[in-house]
């Protein structure tokens, strides 16, 4: 509504509040800025953030973490390192291929943050049966590596299989992995992974000479066991990506896929429904450990092993790469539509509420136009991949006041891009009140020349005293290639 000032409690609905406590840091979409590796390192990370080694799992390539070779720099055998993956770590290792490494017990997965294991340093993340729900941030970052080109092994379990007693098993945490986040919710991968207990089987792989994953420089996959597992369904309406490699015995299509693979955005995506053909049977004392990576009426270890190789592209850099530009729009939830995820935003920035309109949907970011002293920010960081040559910061926006000035600039609103440490690096526009016009007017900026950087935009609307303005954004998009 023109003009009009509005109470400083915004009326909202609860979907707007959500995600205000998710910090910019936490949300970044990256790719690594470092220098590549040799195009034959593949670098993988397995997760121990989430309760792997709960109950009598032991779902660890070593107990040395983050690096393995802390145990052993030259692991000749399983035994070489301690844990029920030491078979699946030392295998990879022997190569001299990969780089391995394990997120530690009490940390969290991140993407384009400074720490060692941070996901932009990785082509490929192993999700080994996870036992706690990802945080929103954590999500975030494991959608968005997997987007910019990394590589997903999702390993889980039977439904039941609630190994810490917190209330969720596997399933029910890789499944909120690919319906409740941020960057897309509408089946990414093409599966779904079903509610099941199958309590033995030895599930057969298609006829597929072709396939990298069963047939790789590992070995040929013939068959993969189940000792209490599940399946997954697949819709390949949803991404025609999806492919069914290993089948429960009398299945087939869509249903009772065992062993599977996807892609989203320039990632790729695996998944196995159960956890012992990984487990080589050795471990720390006191967990119950089965042997099916050995099981002779079973080839899981090179299953495993092709599937990590294809993950990580064969030598491609992956998610956390800089050799290549992928055409992409990286702004998260960019037209508001889902709330207050993603962006960090003051309270009740982002609204539905009826006294603005959106451009499009229902959801706008408004900030100020309340008539009184107000600072209302925005801000969502992004990292723009160091070989994209064009990066296209654009928003619609609408501006209207109360003010009648024709020359003084009470209430503004800056565009800024700033480092990771929250320093100004630059302000691309400054609008007021004197640029109040009727409906949505489109702005665009170059950001190329923050190629390879992780950067911060942020929207800083500073509003008078008296008489209000409103500074209403939609549409965002930062388009690279």
């Amino acid at each position: 509504m023109l003009g009009s000032s509005r109470s400083r409690r915004r009326l909202t609905t609860g979907l707007a509040g959500l995600g205000l406590l998710v910090t910019a840091a936490a949300l970044q979409v990256t790719t690594d800025v470092t220098p590549a590796h040799a195009a034959t390192t593949h670098r993988v990370l397995f997760d121990n953030a989430h309760a792997e080694t709960a109950g009598n799992a032991d779902w660890i390539i070593s107990t040395s973490q983050p690096d393995p070779l802390g145990q052993n720099s030259n692991p000749t055998s399983e035994t070489s390192w301690t844990g029920a993956l030491s078979s699946w770590g030392v295998a990879l290792q022997k190569t001299g291929s990969y780089s391995l490494k394990t997120l530690p017990s009490g940390s969290s997965l991140s993407y384009g943050g400074s720490t060692a294991t941070d996901l932009a340093n990785f082509d490929t993340l192993v999700l080994p049966e996870p036992n706690t729900l990802f945080t929103t941030a954590e999500k975030t970052a494991i959608m968005n590596f997997v987007k910019n080109g990394g590589g997903l092994f999702m390993i889980s379990d039977h439904t039941g299989a609630d190994r810490n007693s917190d209330g969720y098993d596997a399933l029910e945490i890789l499944n909120d992995l690919m319906t409740n986040n941020s960057v897309d919710s509408t089946d990414p991968f093409g599966f779904s992974i079903d509610t099941l207990d199958v309590s033995s089987d030895y599930p057969t792989a298609i006829s597929d000479s072709s396939n990298a994953v069963l047939n790789g420089s590992f070995g040929k996959v013939t068959k993969s066991l189940i000792a209490d597992g599940t399946t997954a369904t697949l819709k390949p309406a949803d991404n025609s990506s999806v492919k069914g490699l290993v089948y429960r015995t009398g299945y087939s299509g869509n249903t009772g896929a065992f062993f599977a693979t996807s892609t989203f955005g320039s990632g790729r995506v695996a998944f196995w429904g159960d956890s012992s053909p990984i487990d080589d049977g050795t471990g720390q004392s006191g967990n119950t450990l089965y042997d099916g990576w050995n099981d002779t009426g079973a080839t899981n270890a090179a299953l495993a092993l092709n599937a990590t190789a294809w993950l990580a592209g064969s030598g491609s850099t992956g998610g956390g790469g800089t050799g290549t530009c992928t055409a992409a729009q990286l702004l998260g939830n960019n037209g508001f539509e889902s709330g207050s995820t993603t962006w960090s935003a003051s309270s009740g920035v982002i609204t539905n509420s009826s006294s603005q309109s959106a451009r499009t949907g229902s959801y706008y970011a408004w900030l100020d136009g309340y008539g009184s002293a107000t600072t209302d920010t925005l801000s969502q960081s992004v990292t723009i991949p160091a070989a994209c040559t064009t990066a296209a910061l654009s928003f619609y926006l609408h501006i209207d006041t109360a003010e009648t000035t024709t020359s003084t600039a009470y209430d503004t609103l800056k565009v800024q891009v700033l480092n990771s440490s929250g320093t100004v690096l630059s302000t691309l526009a400054t609008y007021s009140n004197l640029n109040a016009a009727s409906g949505y007017t489109q702005r665009s900026f170059s950001l190329a020349s923050y190629a390879g950087q992780t950067v911060t935009l942020k929207f800083t609307g500073v509003e008078g005293s008296t008489l209000q303005t409103s500074f209403v954004l939609d549409d965002t998009a930062l388009n690279v290639s």
